[in-house]
Order: structure tokens, then sequence, then C-alpha cells
């Protein structure tokens, strides 16, 4: 027994995170015990978990419980990032994101929020943390990387499942580093990739679109594979909702209950802000100038350990706030702030409260806590409804500043002043054509010439431009009649790719007239040309063309692939153009020819189908996917939303391979149709374990590559009748 005490103490003395420990006392394991009496959870026969609580807590309780099953890994490394510790797992790589995390996401206001929740609230919160904790003490074998102990106030640091949720505007990490790193640093840094540039799709037909008369939501999120599983949650307090739930988080993020569906595409609402501040320094103090005063400069000392040759190094910083927000980088020698959002109880508390709508009405109250900083909304519901919103929390500015701009941090006239009511924010309710879409680009063309109109707002309330995968949205919805659950999964994988449209045919003009001026470089292009020539612009495994077309729209300017612009830029679809009209030969047919040269060295003939290269491979559970020419995978005819494709599959290179591999684009699909009875489709990449050995690791493999739906199991008979297990947790 003294030897245990040891243990403990000198556990707590070294300061780690052991501090808590899967071991838990008597009292705590009966109190959890009985709570887990009160809750079921049903594995159907693609092992997703149906969760059935007495109250939404004890429905808490079992999701967390059921996903840390599927998945403890992931639910782990989602709170180590915000907690700020991933350089005590990865090393200095991940210093400065950890501290741009710290500097952005306080640990200690979270802590704050939880002790003045709401008692509704604190319950869940409660159950967020007991739900881990008992699988934890339920399963020692499970080795967690740091977290031995979750706490509840932990969900109050990630209050949106959004995989991009934290907003810097256009700050960048290595900015960061810039200003807070020394010239001398030796510490090795890997900035953040900054746009990811995929997005999400999101669809509602309203009943005149529809062959029921019932309105359908289709759900596409584009995120990395595996970010989210599956999950029901239900409990009889007015609970009953299915989707797709972040890992580590408690409410479903997109998904539907039996009244109403939502769907969230990222958008480029600005959200946060930069201010350029004027920095006095006076006898050793900092202060900054702001209406003809000199405020003083707050100071906050942050430690940051990174793991170096299996030693924890504490790294410390001084950092710099003003009241608009951190200092976080240096430009033409003046010190820029950001004024930001990244986290709020009443985000959480929105995230919530959606997922528990009975109406309309009740899903626009939601709306109405303004919290939501990094989502667009799609919408439909079983009266027939359907809906759009841009943006949420949209903060008011003085329109005479361009917001996408540093702005001068000295004056009140650009402070926000306050924010926008939901009313006056760019939405869209039950357009007379019957449907809408976003596929992360401008609400302007959400639904047709039904869409709103850009002069009737600001322009920082919706920069977003036009894209060649909206332009695919709107024309194949505007096409689409009586619509069953079938029709709209066959259009949301529409193969057309519009960018080729466009580009194709200036490629083969400028390869002409270099033939027909006598230039004889390009000759050995001939062949390529003619292939891309004969093509219909489709993606698809077995083409050719595709192949070609993909790895050369790669080596063109990289402004013809920008798809998230801030106010004032041109949008993809506009560079593009402007590509074609100014295009000189060397700009694509030397371009051409690298690509000719490099798949003959590779493969031994440019003559390659796309889905000999293009593959989906699912080798083991690991967060950091591996990939192996070897092993067994599938042809993926799907290819890159850059090119305007609606179904997403980002691939590329990876290290030792020569051929391309998935980890992001299409992961959870869902179509919903709202009648008496909600029906419902959905397919998830590989599938929902994250446990290499389970028969659901890779179940729904085949299934992705041939976009083939399974039917979702709402209700619980359907369940019970299709049940392959049932248990309590810990059991």
């Amino acid at each position: 027994m003294k030897k245990v005490n040891v243990i403990v103490i000198l556990l707590l003395l070294i300061g780690t995170s052991f501090s808590g420990w899967s071991q838990i006392s008597n009292k705590e394991s009966i109190r959890l015990a009985e709570l887990a009496k009160r809750v079921s959870i049903t594995r159907d026969n693609w092992g997703i978990a149906h969760v059935y609580g007495k109250t939404d807590a004890d429905a808490v309780f079992g999701m967390l419980y059921a996903q840390c099953e599927d998945d403890f890994q992931r639910v782990e490394m989602n709170y180590i990032e915000k907690l700020g510790r991933l350089s005590e797992i990865k090393g200095s790589a991940s210093l400065y994101n950890d501290l741009e995390t710290r500097l952005l996401i306080d640990s200690e206001e979270a802590k704050a929020d939880y002790k003045k929740a709401a008692p509704w609230l604190k319950k869940l919160l409660n159950s967020y943390a007991d739900g881990i904790n008992y699988y934890l003490y339920k399963n020692p074998k499970v080795k967690p990387l740091m977290l031995t102990h979750f706490e509840p106030w932990f969900p109050l640091l990630w209050t949106d499942g959004s995989i991009g949720a934290i907003s810097t505007a256009d700050l960048t990490t290595q900015e960061l580093k810039d200003f807070y790193g020394k010239p001398d640093d030796k510490i090795a840094f890997v900035a953040k990739e900054k746009d990811m540039q995929t997005g999400s799709n999101g669809f509602a037909l309203a009943p005149n679109k529809t062959a029921s008369g019932n309105a359908i939501l289709y759900i596409n999120p584009h995120t990395t594979f595996y970010f989210r599983p599956e999950i029901q949650i239900s409990s009889e307090e007015g609970l009953q909702t299915y989707g797709a739930v972040t890992w580590g988080q408690f409410f479903i993020y997109q998904g539907f209950n039996e009244n109403c569906g939502w769907m969230h595409t990222s958008c480029n609402v600005d959200v946060a802000d930069t201010y350029i501040e004027k920095i006095v320094r006076q006898k050793e103090r900092l202060f900054y100038e702001y209406e003809n005063k000199l405020l003083p400069v707050k100071e906050k000392k942050i430690t940051i350990n990174y793991l170096d040759n299996g030693k924890l190094v504490p790294k410390s910083f001084t950092t710099y706030f003003t009241h608009h927000g951190p200092i976080m980088a240096k430009r033409d020698g003046k010190w820029i702030s950001l004024k930001s959002n990244n986290r709020s109880m009443n985000s959480l508390i929105q995230s919530w409260e959606r997922t528990k709508s009975k109406n309309f009405a009740d899903y626009q109250k939601a709306m109405d806590w303004k919290a939501n900083t990094s989502n667009n909304t799609v919408y439909a519901d079983n009266k027939g409804n359907i809906a759009y919103w841009h943006g949420n929390f949209v903060p008011k500015r003085d329109i005479k500043f361009n917001w996408a701009k540093p702005v001068d941090g000295t004056t009140a006239a650009t402070e926000w002043k306050g924010l926008h009511p939901v009313a006056e924010t760019v939405q869209l309710f039950n357009p007379k054509n019957g449907w809408l879409q976003n596929c992360n680009s401008t609400p302007f063309s959400v639904s047709g010439n039904e869409s709103p109109k850009e002069e009737n707002y600001p322009p920082y309330m919706a920069p977003d431009g036009e894209s060649f995968r909206g332009i695919n949205a709107v024309r194949t919805l505007e096409k689409g009649k009586q619509y069953t659950l079938d029709q709209i999964i066959a259009d949301g994988y529409n193969d057309q790719l519009p960018f080729f449209e466009e580009l194709i045919p200036a490629l083969v003009k400028q390869f002409e007239k270099s033939i027909q001026s006598g230039e004889t470089r390009y000759a050995n292009l001939s062949e390529p040309i003619q292939v891309l020539k004969a093509w219909d612009f489709r993606s698809g495994e077995n083409s050719v063309a595709l192949t070609l077309a993909n790895e050369w729209g790669f080596k063109l300017d990289p402004l013809v692939r920008k798809t998230y612009i801030d106010q004032g830029e041109l949008d993809q679809v506009e560079n593009t153009r402007n590509f074609i009209q100014n295009m000189q030969t060397e700009q694509v047919l030397p371009q051409l020819q690298e690509v000719i040269s490099e798949l003959t060295t590779k493969f031994g003939t440019w003559k390659m189908p796309w889905g000999e290269i293009n593959r989906f491979q699912r080798l083991s559970g690991d967060i950091d996917n591996r990939f192996d020419d070897t092993a067994v995978s599938l042809p993926i005819g799907y290819t890159s939303v850059l090119w305007g494709a609606l179904p997403a599959f980002k691939s590329a290179y990876q290290k030792d391979t020569k051929k391309r591999y998935g980890f992001s684009g299409n992961s959870f699909v869902c179509a919903v149709e709202f009648g008496t009875k909600v029906k419902a489709k959905s397919l998830l990449a590989g599938g929902n374990s994250g446990d290499s050995t389970s028969k659901h690791f890779n179940d729904q493999a085949e299934m992705y590559q041939k976009a083939r739906f399974k039917d979702v199991l709402f209700y619980r008979e359907d369940v019970e009748k299709n049940m392959e297990r049932k248990y309590h947790p810990g059991e």
C-alpha cells in the first residue's frame, strides 16, 4: 500500500497528466455502474451504435462510451490538440501550432464557463466526462497517449464540430513563429496546411421537386477520412438524433431527427479580424495607442513542453495582448493582433439545441444564439420547408474599411458593433424553384435565379466567390425532377468536371496554334492532345484523359485552384477565365510534357487509366495513414473538387508509393427524406470502427468505391431486427 501511495505522490509532483488516472474510487465506480444500467447500446449489422438512455445526459454518457469503443485514440487526440499539447506527443514540429491554440482557446475561460453553466448543460458535460472515464476504467488495456482522465470542461474548448473550427483571419502559424521565436531558434517546425481545398456539399429539395412530395436533404461533408463516425442517440426526454459526430463531442454535428435535418458547409464569412497596433515602450513597459491614450499591453507567460529524444523540454513564451486579442505577427515592423471568437459556451448550447428542434421555429430559435462561427447551414423538415443560412456569427462593422486586410487598431471606428441579428444575414427560405445548394461557394447562386442579391449585403458578410463545383451543383439541380433518395444520391455523384470543360479546349487551341506556326518542341504531345480532345470531361476509373488532366491541372497557376477568397479578390471561375483569355503556350504545354514524362518514368507509359493510380486503401487505424502499393487497394473514379466534381476524393502520391491514395473527401454521406416517417440512406469511407481487427473497419469500402448506400436504421424496431449485439456500457 505504501508503494502505491509513493507512486501517486511522485506522479503528482512531476505534474504529469496521470493525476486522474483511469482508476476511480469504489464509490465512483458504483455511481458509474448504476448510470450505465440506465443506458443501452445496440450495434446494428454495420457496427453503428444506437444509444438509448432515460435522460439526455444518460444518452451522452453512452454516446461517448460508444465513441471510445470505436476509436478512443481519435477522441483523445482531438482534445490533446485543443488543449494545445500536441508537442508533448509529436515534438517541436507542433510547438507553434500549440502556441496558436493556447493564444486562441483559453482553458481557464472554459473552466469558468463550466462553473457557471446551466444545470441541464452541466449534466451533459458531466456525462461526457463520465462516459470516457468509465470506458478507461472498464478497459485497462487501453493505453492513452496522455489523457488518462477527462474533465467535464473539455467540450468547452471545442464548441463547434467543424474540421476548421479555429479562425485566424489570414494570419499564419509561420508568422506566429517569426514573432515569438528567436532568430537562432533551432526548433524544427511544420506549418499547418492553411487551405485544405476541399469543403462540403449540402442540397435541400422542396416537395415540388420530389417524387413523394416530401422534402429531401443531402448531407455530404468533405473532411479527412475517419474524422467523424456515424451514430444515433435517443432519450426519453425527446432526443432522437442520427448522423455524424466529431470524435469526442456530444452533439450530432451533421444529421437529422424525425422532424428536420441540418447540413453544415464551411464558409468565408468574416468572423475574425486583424488590427495594426501602435506599440510604445516607456520605462521598460509596453503600451499601445487607442483613442489618443496609452493602454498597457497585457503580458501572459505560456509554457509548452515538447518531446525531444524521449524527454519533455519546456519552452516558455512571453505573449502579448491588447483588448482586441493576442498579438500574432509583425508586418512591416508593426504588431498585428487578432480579434476572434474561437470558442464560446453559447456555441456549445446552440450545437446541442438544434439537435432537438421539433420544427422550423425551433431551429430558427437555435440560430438566434448567433454563435456558429464557421458554418453555413442547409436545412429541410417534415413540413416541406427548406432553408439556407450563410454563416451565423457575423459582427457588425463599418463598411468603409476593407475587413479582409488589417485595420487601424488605434481608433474605436474599427471596433465590432455587436452582432448582426440573424434576420440581417444572408439567407433563403422556401425558394419557388424548390431547391437550394451550397458547395462552399457564394450564397448568391444558392438557388439559381431565386438566390439572394449581393448588393443587399455588406461585403464582409459573404465574400465567398463562385467555384466550378458551385456551377456544377446549380446546373445539376436546375435540371433535376421528381427526386427520390436514389436520384439525389446519383446527382450528388455527378461526374462532370466543368473546370476542364473550359480549360481543355483552350489547351488544344494552344497546341494546334504552336503546330501551325512550325513549332516542333511540343510534337510529342500530339497523341495526348487527341486523347484530351476526344474526352467528354467526366471522371471515371477507366479514363486516361482524366489522369492527364488531373496531373496537368495541378501544374497550372495556383490562382485557378484557389476556391476560398476574401473581400475584393477574384474567385476561381474569374481567375480561370482570365487565365484562358491571356493564355500563353509556355503556361500550359511544357506542363503537359512534364506530366507525360513523369507518368512514363513511373509506370512505363503515360496511358494510365485513372483508377490504376487513384486508390482507396485502409490498412490500419492509425491517425496518420500509411499506404503501400503492394497491399490491397481499390480503384476510385472520383477526383478533386477543384475541377468541379461533386463527389470529393482528394488523393496524393504518398511517401514510397507510385500510386495516389485518397485521404480526404466524401466521408459520411447521407440522403434523408422527411415524410410521415423519416427515410434515409448513408455511406462511410471504409467503415465505422477504427479497430483494424473489427469486421466494421472496412466493410463499407467496396460500397464507397461504387457509391452504394446502406439503409439507415432510424426506428428502434428496425434496429432490433438488424441487431448485432445489445449491451450496457461496461459489459
